[in-house]
């Protein structure tokens, strides 16, 4: 049975009855943005919803839950949304909008728990017919490192899971659009945070003192090309800085400085020598001026790599929601997505799904601004729900 089935036109009818309520939680998700580790609310309101039909919902830590659906045997495909927001001010004049100051749903998690909400809700008045089941994963903290996907796997979410499938929101692909590739679909990021000491003192004599912004400086513009040259180019490493900081005084060489940012690469081999190279090398950059560095480095986040037959799998739900012309090619980022982690122990496959009004403007994740076209809300249940079927019903 493919992914244009009986079973799928049900689910999707399904969804077009609850369209309303959908966007309605969404909106409702993005008036109340909480941060990673407490979608207290978030979770609340998706556990009562899903357990209104019926479901049973199980927590995997303090927040997030997942739940199964069905009771028939076969194999069990896992769907996975995230639920965190982050720390930036909503700058839309939506009557939506956050009612929470600087925080915001800036990077569609809104949707995706939407959308997953309402593939769940489709597949539970489909359950009886299900050659499996279905677990929804509703994930906490994807958006800090190390996220909520690693305590997931811990909790328990990937039990006895054949296949997981997901989507992000992606401001660049018009609304009826969903953007898929074989292999890898984002690069690995990893979190740096630099911090130098040193003695400090007049700017009229930096030689008896360790010149601390000097080296700082020097720090900020060396790493990254250092690395550039040290790693495969092939490998597209990025390391940008976020915040850069010392001192509060002109004519003063301050004692503590502090550089931090995020290393990303597209390839997970040059992921796996990434960190040991960059404590290296920000070592043998500060050691002329005499400043000691502090290098704390965190492994975020692998590559997300689609497998093939999940690929196929989810290409043929999105055509059967969206049809041929809405199942567009994309390219890997540089972006980092804590799915990779639920791909290193099964195979699976993310999609991107449009949220660009078709002729509108273009927006960018995290930032204020993003405005998301609400098509894209019941576009993501109807392919979330026909992946899983496909799956189940593959063979």
């Amino acid at each position: 049975m493919s992914a244009d089935s009986p079973l799928t036109t049900r689910a999707g009818a399904c969804v077009d009855e609850l369209t309303t309520e959908l966007v309605d939680l969404r909106r409702d998700l993005h008036a109340h943005p909480e941060l990673s580790w407490h979608e207290e609310r978030t979770t609340g309101i998706v556990g009562k919803r899903l357990g209104e039909e019926g479901l049973v919902t199980r927590p995997l830590g303090s927040t997030g839950l997942m739940v199964d659906i069905g009771s028939n045997p076969g194999p069990v495909i896992a769907l996975r949304a995230d639920l965190d927001a982050l720390p930036v001010p909503d700058l839309t004049t939506d009557p939506w909008r956050s009612t929470i100051d600087g925080l915001a749903h800036a990077c569609g998690h809104d949707v995706h728990t939407a959308g997953l909400v309402g593939a769940g809700l489709a597949l539970a008045a489909v359950a009886d017919d299900l050659p499996g089941r279905v677990r929804l994963v509703f994930q906490p903290a994807e958006e800090i490192m190390p996220g909520g996907a690693l305590m997931s796997v811990k909790a328990g979410a990937l039990e006895g899971v054949a296949r997981i499938f997901g989507l992000h929101c992606d401001p660049g692909v018009d609304a009826g659009q969903l953007g898929l590739r074989e292999g890898p679909l984002t690069g690995a990021a990893d979190s740096l945070d630099v911090r130098l000491t040193g003695k400090g003192g007049h700017t009229s004599r930096p030689h008896l003192t360790e010149d601390l912004t000097f080296a700082l400086g020097k720090l900020v513009t060396e790493l990254p090309a250092v690395l550039s040259r040290r790693l495969d180019p092939r490998a597209g490493v990025s390391v940008v800085w976020g915040l850069v900081r010392a001192g509060s005084a002109m004519n003063v060489i301050p004692a503590i400085g502090r550089a931090a940012g995020t290393v990303r690469m597209l390839d997970a081999v040059a992921w796996a020598d990434a960190e040991h190279l960059v404590r290296e090398t920000v070592s043998q950059i500060v050691e002329p001026y005499g400043v000691t560095p502090e290098v704390i480095y965190v492994r975020g986040v692998p590559p997300v790599i689609n497998d093939h037959a999940s690929t196929m799998l989810l290409g043929q739900a999105i055509e059967a929601v969206v049809g041929e012309k809405g199942h567009v090619s994309t390219t890997q980022s540089l972006g980092g997505e804590d799915f990779a982690w639920f791909l290193e122990h099964v195979p699976g496959a993310m999609a991107r799904l449009g949220t660009r009004t078709p002729g509108g403007p273009t927006y960018d994740l995290h930032q204020g601004d993003l405005r998301i076209d609400e098509r894209s809300v019941p576009i993501a249940a109807k392919v979330l729900a026909a992946a899983a079927i496909a799956a189940l019903t593959a063979g």
